[in-house]
């Protein structure tokens, strides 16, 4: 069994910091849930029986050596175990998705590693074995903070459970991300700004602040649709972006992406690799990757079966699941991470995404968005989309795309 931190499984390293670079992360997907949540489009499904851990893991493996065929050897800077709900997984079986990247990459002691896990599987011995086996960041699903919304949301936990998690995270793990959704119909900023502050004062160093969104395909759109469920206007939700940004600012928590939060040096390593155009590959049921092939300095894309069983199948056959690639021309990753830069406090790196895309930015699409204050300079070398640039920030990027 690969030793991931010394001198034992046992005690392992807490997590590196950033060191500035794109990185090249690796994310595994496990698809399962207990329930579908009524607003959720991820690629998550519930199945009533037992799910064969044991053969999953051993797909997760061959996948991940088709992958590495395809990146030649690599520096692993960050991995993510997303879902679905991974904590429902038996520490074991993470473990040994663990291992398989280690085997296969170079993993440094201390790579931050993290987990998804919802509330409600949540228990200190399951816990205190994903540790054990080398997660050293957890990110819980809380969404909310009071019983009527969770309820809403469709979430299994009730607030005291979600509460008793977070707690007994925050016991375990070195860091710890949770995430909460507003902007849910009939919310104030008030009570908004009442539930932020408790979240905050529950001593995270990390928080995921989503808006509701009605996604296509989801219970949630039917029931919009069916005039049933009244999401905020433009100003209110506006209004509510505006003060999430104060109180996280004034509590230590300052915004670094969009809407990410973290405490100076707890921001989201793997996250990080995604908005700075890192490579990445994902492995698993739905995952999707964006790496440089081992023979080719192209980016590509890679996705891969959605449904589990016939992900699972595939991987029998063929040795992985993957159904579609992508070559991505040096317009197109330039635009991807104009898209990608704009979303970061630290903003875009002008000089990387010219190289990307053989050409600098239209001097006067920037200078447009300059001058009615979208965008701003951050000395000579980056940009950055300002507080009411981010609002709108789809039409900054459209502006400025090639």
């Amino acid at each position: 069994m690969t030793v991931w931190a010394l001198p034992d499984r046992q005690t392992p390293a807490a997590p590196n910091g950033d060191d500035g670079s794109p990185g090249f992360g690796v994310y595994l997907h496990w698809p399962f849930c207990a329930a579908k949540c009524p607003y959720c489009d991820f690629n998550s499904h519930v199945r009533h029986r037992p799910v064969d851990q044991t053969a999953y893991a051993e797909a997760f493996q061959r996948e991940m050596a088709h992958m590495r065929d395809m990146t030649g050897p690599r520096q692993v800077t960050s991995i993510f175990i997303g879902g679905g709900t991974p904590s429902l997984m038996a520490p074991e079986a993470v473990g040994v998705l663990l291992d398989a990247v280690a085997a296969h990459w170079t993993v440094a002691a201390g790579i931050e590693v993290t987990m998804e896990a919802n509330p409600q599987s949540a228990d200190a011995e399951r816990f205190a074995g994903y540790r054990a086996v080398g997660v050293n960041r957890l990110s819980l699903g809380v969404q909310a903070l009071n019983d009527a919304d969770l309820k809403f949301l469709g979430r299994l936990h009730d607030a005291n459970e979600a509460r008793a998690a977070i707690e007994l995270a925050r016991r375990t793990f070195p860091r710890l991300s949770f995430d909460l959704i507003y902007a849910r119909p009939g919310q104030t900023i008030a009570a908004w700004a009442s539930e932020l502050r408790d979240a905050i004062a529950l001593a995270a160093d990390h928080l995921s602040l989503y808006q509701l969104t009605i996604e296509d395909g989801t219970p949630f759109k039917a029931l919009h649709e069916a005039g049933r469920i009244a999401m905020p206007d433009g100003d209110l939700a506006s209004d509510l972006y505006a003060m999430t940004q104060e109180i996280t600012a004034d509590h230590g928590l300052p915004a670094y992406e969009v809407s990410n939060h973290a405490a100076p040096g707890a921001q989201s390593r793997h996250n990080l690799t995604y908005w700075r155009y890192g490579d990445y590959v994902g492995i698993g049921p739905g995952a999707h990757g964006r790496f440089s092939f081992a023979d080719d300095a192209k980016k590509r894309v890679t996705m891969t079966e959605r449904h589990p069983e016939t992900w699972l199948d595939r991987t029998r056959r063929a040795g992985h699941g993957i159904v579609k690639t992508e070559a991505l021309d040096r317009i197109s990753q330039a635009n991807e991470m104009l898209m990608m830069g704009l979303r970061l406090t630290e903003g875009l790196d002008l000089a990387r995404h010219e190289a990307l895309g053989g050409q600098p930015l239209d001097g006067s699409a920037l200078q447009a968005m300059i001058d009615v204050g979208m965008v701003e300079r951050i000395g000579n070398a980056r940009i950055r989309a300002t507080a009411r640039g981010r609002i709108v920030l789809d039409s900054v990027i459209a502006e400025l795309a090639r």
